[in-house]
């Protein structure tokens, strides 16, 4: 049976969250607030994404710049390569597959290595009416591929981008929110590993008004190797949602789950959610997560929930940690008593904080920004 033959229900027993996977929109109920994946999204604020009232004729403009060696395509909707490796799991991403006009295709060749990053930016021209997207980036047989993959402007958005790691292949993707305030963008980022692949997944959102991204990780062959990263920063009014879900279906594969995020000013909403499933077939799964978090000032609100299911007992190991909290008295009174002001030793600690995630992002240039973009928060 192939994907979009409609809805699938996986055989092995799974947490309840992932059990629905279809292409076809009417699966998928209006959502009220009242479910488990929806219930910290605010609803009211996606201007009809989740239920699909109001017009989709919104805008984004897409430039690419390719790396060399790195084949760039404009492939239509319903081209054959799109959901080969994914099938949506919520109501939006299913509306996003079905409603793209034209998505992108980002090959790396098998045998290719390109250490150059291809950067995919992606920008909002106004968020009167809905626009829809779809990426694909697959990455050939023992081939090497950066794509950086920026999102910048005014719109509301809901995307898909589809990640394939063939055998013995290895990408770094680093996803880039720096939406205008009043931007609204869900999105549903997932990738398929093969045997002995390796991905690292970076996620850097500090923009829009509501930003929900969703990455998710499914191993097609033994040996799988993924590292989920992310750093947020939430200012007044903002809610930023973060959905990592990684499944463990072959045997002796690794995953690495780390966020940060900070918060400030009054109605900022941080948002992570971590899941992890290690199925019955998957010996040898090694897998940690874990979720930091600042709170800076009062009037915030943290939401951290890291969820773990193991079905089988022969595991290298796995575990999972969360926690949220103001900066501690003792960092900063250590920097005041050698002469430090408050102000200058507050953004010290966080920039340290915040300083273990920027250093692993693998493009030079986009370090820099982000820690610049973060020097202006605090600001």
């Amino acid at each position: 049976m192939t994907a979009l033959q409609g809805a699938v229900e996986s055989a092995a027993p799974v947490s309840r969250l992932h059990e629905l996977q279809s292409f076809d929109v009417s699966d998928f109920p209006v959502p009220t607030g009242r479910e488990e994946e929806w219930r910290f999204t605010p609803l009211r604020r996606l201007r009809g994404l989740h239920s699909g009232v109001g017009p989709g004729d919104g805008k984004v403009r897409t430039v690419v710049n390719a790396a060399p060696g790195v084949a760039i395509e404009k492939g239509e909707h319903g081209d054959p390569r799109y959901g080969t490796a994914y099938v949506p799991a919520d109501r939006v991403s299913a509306r996003a597959f079905a409603s793209f006009d034209a998505g992108l295709i980002v090959t790396v060749p098998a045998g290719t290595e390109s250490f150059e990053p291809t950067y995919v930016q992606i920008s909002g021209e106004g968020a009167d009416g809905a626009a829809f997207g779809h990426t694909l980036i697959e990455v050939g047989e023992n081939a090497r591929g950066v794509v950086v993959v920026e999102y910048s402007g005014l719109a509301t958005f809901a995307d898909n981008v589809e990640i394939v790691v063939r055998d013995g292949g290895s990408l770094a993707v680093v996803s880039l929110q720096g939406w205008d305030d009043d931007a609204v963008h869900l999105s549903h980022h997932h990738a398929q590993l093969g045997r002995d692949a390796r991905l690292t997944h970076t996620a850097v959102t500090l923009g829009g008004g509501v930003v929900r991204l969703a990455p998710s990780v499914r191993y097609a062959g033994p040996g799988g190797d993924a590292e989920l990263r992310g750093l947020y920063f939430a200012d007044a009014g903002q809610h930023l949602e973060h959905r990592l879900f990684v499944d463990h279906a072959e045997r002796n594969c690794r995953s690495r789950v780390a966020y940060k995020g900070a918060l400030q000013g009054e109605q900022a909403h941080g948002v992570w959610i971590g899941d992890v499933i290690i199925r019955a077939q998957a010996t040898g799964t090694d897998t940690y997560e874990y979720n930091r978090n600042l709170v800076l000032t009062d009037g915030t609100r943290v939401d951290s929930v890291p969820n773990l299911e193991i079905l089988t007992g022969e595991v290298i190991g796995a575990g999972h940690a969360s926690a949220s909290g103001r900066l501690e008295d003792q960092h900063l009174f250590y920097l005041m008593a050698r002469g430090i002001p408050f102000d200058e030793a507050r953004k010290l600690v966080i920039r340290g904080f915040f300083g273990e995630l920027i250093g692993q992002i693998e493009v030079p240039e986009v370090r820099d920004r982000v820690t610049a973009a973060v020097e202006a928060e605090l600001a």
